[in-house]
């Protein structure tokens, strides 16, 4: 269906949003090797600094649902840019371990905001084919991160002069915002009739504190710290473990993230045709058997494929479920849903990280299984899900 001219000018700012979302996320590890050694850190305080970060962005993913129940989207998504480009613009001027912490507050409160507060919006205003290509708008920008940071480092500019790039940008979309508020309020929600799968299913009249709102939590929580873990750890399992150069693991790592990104710009073409549950279930099973060969392979063709079926599979997970909340629950517990989805989401990726790494000390080679375990437990989850609702 076309979509109206504001409605899709609207939704070309939102992708900007999101896109700009995973800018921070995707360039401080580029940036930290040379941030420490300047700075006189010990090199694990990035690790501090990301679960600190973290927890802010799951306390504010969790409130989202009471503060969109107050404010309209379009000032949230406003305030919520500011505060993340100023948790940028802390860490470009950052003297010492305060400026870290300093910045963590605006960064993860700002991020887990704007998370939910987009993601609600999409689901009850477009399709399903919009929600995959938001997702895959973060993969783009986190993606654009480390280019940034790279280009500032080869052209002798240092990692302060990239994050005031990067910064620099998301003040600029702040100011986008402030032009286009008005647009928040002229696109109409998507109507039962409007959607045929919609039109075919019963009335959702879920709540919030439903056995199903909880699940959703829960599921949220698990897929990404199986998405992260995957890819956070994957170079190490294939260089420790399996005897891979570190270039045979970058690229492998590297065709992880682009099968993901790239999956979520492929389904935008026929989400709405198989519809959000099928593409959840085809690519939950589709990712596990990319992590069983994983868990096996030893040479770079098979971990290859491996990582790649694995990032196809979970290609539409997020974004599908996501779109899903509005089928699921009751109008009113929507937004409370997908904001404690996006917590649930930041606490898992808090967690099994770590998790792993504790595995890691004992056996590099354990960490896929661990991740497989967890990818059948989603699994699991998500049948019960679609049973209750």
């Amino acid at each position: 269906m076309k979509l109206p001219g504001r409605a899709l000018l609207l939704l070309v700012i939102i992708y900007l949003a999101f896109l700009s979302l995973g800018l921070p996320d995707g360039s401080f590890g580029v940036a930290w090797p040379m941030m420490y050694p300047e700075l006189h850190l010990p090199v694990g305080l990035a690790g501090t600094f990301m679960t600190v970060g973290t927890l802010f962005t799951a306390i504010s993913g969790f409130s989202s649902g009471w503060v969109l129940g107050r404010v309209r989207t379009g000032p949230v998504v406003l305030a919520s840019c500011i505060a993340t480009a100023s948790g940028v613009m802390l860490l470009a001027n950052a003297r010492g371990v305060l400026w870290f912490y300093a910045a963590a507050a605006p960064l993860g409160f700002g991020a887990g905001t704007v998370d939910a507060a987009l993601n609600g919006y999409v689901a009850r205003h477009y399709s399903g084919r919009h929600m995959n290509w938001l997702h895959a708008c973060w993969g783009i920008g986190a993606s654009a991160g480390p280019v940034i940071m790279g280009w500032a480092s080869r052209e002798g500019l240092g990692w302060r002069a990239g994050f005031l790039l990067i910064g620099t940008v998301q003040f600029a979309l702040a100011i986008v915002f402030i032009l286009t508020l008005g647009l928040w309020s002229d696109v109409p929600e998507r109507t039962m009739s409007a959607d045929p799968a919609r039109a075919a299913a019963r009335t959702p009249i879920l709540a919030a504190n439903s056995e199903a709102g909880w699940l959703s939590t829960v599921i949220f929580g698990l897929y990404v710290a199986v998405e992260l873990t995957t890819g956070l750890w994957a170079a190490t399992v294939l260089i420790v473990a399996r005897g891979f150069t570190p270039a045979q693991a970058a690229l492998c790592t590297a065709i992880f993230y682009g099968a993901i990104t790239g999956g979520r710009i492929a389904l935008g073409f026929f989400a709405e045709r198989l519809g959000n549950r099928r593409l959840v279930a085809y690519g939950g099973w589709i990712a596990a058997a990319g992590i069983v060969l994983y868990c096996v392979g030893d040479n770079v063709g098979v971990a290859a494929v491996a990582l790649l079926l694995a990032g196809v599979g979970f290609a539409p997970v997020y974004p599908c479920l996501m779109h899903e909340v509005p089928r699921r629950f009751a109008p009113e517990a929507v937004q409370t849903v997908i904001g404690r989805q996006s917590g649930g989401a930041s606490l898992g990726a808090a967690s099994l990280p770590a998790i792993a790494g504790a595995v890691a000390q004992f056996s590099v080679a354990a960490v896929p299984w661990v991740v497989l375990a967890v990818l059948l437990a989603m699994i699991a989850c998500i049948q019960r899900l679609n049973r209750l609702a």
